[in-house]
């Protein structure tokens, strides 16, 4: 399969290799692809992890998962989710919108989703739209809530493409 002689491709990159420690990519079959189409709400949910060695920052960043995101690190940006927990040991410093928030951690900004959840060691200094909202003994809570009785207001928009037309617009003011 392989031979010992060079490749004719200038590419200062090394080739990688097959070792007996490795097992081969191709004894395993290869996942069924994944529909653009939006999730399957019956459909088993995946979940995606920002670990807490990592530090996400920049301008305009906005985090977009499909299903599950666990935030153990810190972000400075938006997220949107279907369903976002903030760990203990997370942080985000922007925008969290989903269908239902958990937050055990830290978010310095609004927090707009269905159903929204502070347990005890939470730190939120934002304003929350909501339309089932918990606060557990010993959460700490800074801002304004707003009940919202049209559960489409509240739906996060789970589309790259719509997100980066939104911009700007509707920074989550609870004055609307």
């Amino acid at each position: 399969m392989f031979s010992n002689r060079t490749n004719d491709d200038p590419s200062p990159l090394p080739r990688p290799r097959t070792s007996p420690e490795r097992p081969s990519f191709k004894s395993a079959p290869a996942p069924a692809p994944q529909a653009s189409a939006p999730a399957d709400p019956e459909a088993p949910i995946g979940v995606s992890v920002i670990g807490n060695d990592l530090t996400l920052l920049g301008e305009n960043i906005t985090i977009i998962s499909q299903n599950k995101l666990q935030v153990d690190g810190h972000v400075r940006g938006n997220v949107h989710g279907r369903q976002v927990t903030i760990s203990t040991c997370g942080s985000v410093t922007g925008r969290v919108c989903a269908e239902k928030i958990e937050v055990r951690g830290g978010v310095r900004g609004s927090i707009r989703a269905v159903t929204v959840a502070l347990h005890e060691t939470a730190k939120v200094d934002g304003d929350i739209m909501h339309q089932k909202l918990s606060i557990s003994e010993g959460a700490a809570f800074d801002g304004r809530v707003r009940l919202v009785k049209n559960q489409a207001e509240l739906m996060p928009v789970l589309d790259a493409e719509a997100v980066a037309n939104q911009g700007a617009q509707d920074d989550g003011d609870l004055g609307a």
